[in-house]
């Protein structure tokens, strides 16, 4: 589907936001359907389940993203953006009533995995629609609105989902994602057109990215590394201010959701000081150095147990998760068109293989070291990070 350079040029300022606000709710969207069930654990432990057999109904629309990031990549690359938002919004809501419908626990977890199958299709096109239609001086911001829509989806699941399965059960909980991709999904039919793609013979398409030098493997192994403080942060900083600070639950609730909004909000910060310094790679760096500074500070203030370490939670969250939106950006610049929904494919697919792991070995560690030492710990995975960003072999915005 390769647009004419008319067809770009009569394209408007004003619908290029708007199809960033839709590819931002179609993203904000599968996020809902994947992390919602997260919030369904209670209601099906009290339907009859086993913690474990409710987290691994759980977690099957992860799984289902992890089998088919790079699947999802491939088709966008071939078929392009708008194809890809609609048939994984479709699968989407098809998978979502199945799982609404379904009754047993087995048939539910293969639902949801379908679910977050098809859901997995807007992690790569999304982010290439905003690619291609911003230019580069505008594209990390609009990168960085676009990476809010994890936190505002998980936010929604976690708001709606958790009280509409309290008071009507898992299946009406489960209409919540469903109606929401469909939503979505009508959305991007009216308003989103692929980006323009530079005419190109089987060679150029078939040119791989990955042989002309080591950069987007550096981005990857960076992206992997920063992963590990961020869902160290993400999934402990709740149960740390609990048993270890002796918080209130709703109290430290409301902690992690204020450092969640500051998470989002610093995406786009840090994805408009990209634009401003014409750099990816640079930002990054600082990103990195700052996530170890941090993390390093964190440690040493639990340790002491100080008043600042809570703050420092809320700073943490910030920090860990602003290279997101500029390695994701990055990849797509590079890669080009014709590769750039594999790479990303590859580019999430490590990050959320790396991200199922934090969580229980980071469970291993706190009972042996606590908490402070493991978030000191934490430290050390983005100074190793630092120095494999790939700074001197970035091009120039263009």
């Amino acid at each position: 589907m390769t647009q004419t350079l008319a067809t770009a040029a009569a394209v408007g300022s004003a619908r290029r936001w708007a199809m960033l606000g839709a590819s931002t709710l179609a993203q904000a969207a599968t996020a809902v359907m994947v992390h919602g069930p997260a919030f369904l654990i209670p209601a099906l432990h009290a339907r009859g389940l086993s913690l474990a057999e409710a987290g691994l109904v759980a977690a099957a629309p992860t799984v289902g993203v992890m089998l088919t990031l790079v699947a999802w990549g491939a088709v966008t690359d071939r078929r392009g953006e708008r194809f890809v938002l609609l048939a994984g919004l479709a699968g989407t809501v098809l998978a979502g009533l199945a799982a609404a419908l379904t009754r047993g626990t087995a048939p539910l977890a293969v639902a949801l995995l379908l679910a977050g199958a098809a859901a997995a299709s807007t992690n790569a096109a999304s982010g290439r629609v905003v690619v291609g239609w911003f230019a580069p001086e505008r594209r990390g911001l609009a990168m960085g609105i676009r990476q809010m829509a994890q936190p505002v989806g998980v936010g929604v699941a976690a708001i709606s989902m958790a009280t509409v399965a309290a008071h009507a059960g898992v299946s009406a909980a489960l209409v919540v994602p469903t109606v929401v991709c469909a939503l979505a999904a009508v959305v991007v039919g009216l308003v989103v057109v692929d980006p323009p793609r530079p005419a190109a013979d089987a060679g150029a398409r078939a040119a791989n990215p990955y042989r002309e030098d080591s950069y987007l493997t550096r981005i990857h192994a960076v992206s992997v590394l920063l992963v590990v403080p961020q869902f160290l942060v993400w999934t402990f900083a709740l149960v740390w201010l609990v048993q270890d600070r002796g918080w209130a639950p709703a109290a430290a609730g409301t902690v992690v959701a204020v450092a969640q909004v500051a998470g989002a909000l610093g995406r786009i910060g840090v994805g408009h000081l990209s634009d401003v310094v014409g750099s990816r790679m640079r930002p990054l760096r600082w990103v990195a150095l700052a996530a170890a500074a941090t993390m390093a500070l964190l440690g040493l203030a639990a340790a002491l147990d100080l008043a600042v370490a809570v703050l420092l939670v809320v700073v943490a969250t910030l920090v860990t998760v602003a290279d997101n939106g500029l390695a994701f950006t990055a990849v797509a610049e590079r890669a080009g068109p014709f590769w750039s929904g594999r790479a990303l494919g590859v580019q999430n697919t490590a990050q959320f293989l790396t991200a199922s792991a934090v969580p229980p070995l980071a469970g291993l560690a706190v009972p042996h070291l606590g908490y402070a030492a493991t978030f000191a710990v934490a430290a050390a995975f983005p100074v190793l990070a630092a120095p494999l960003v790939p700074a001197r072999q970035e091009r120039a915005l263009r």
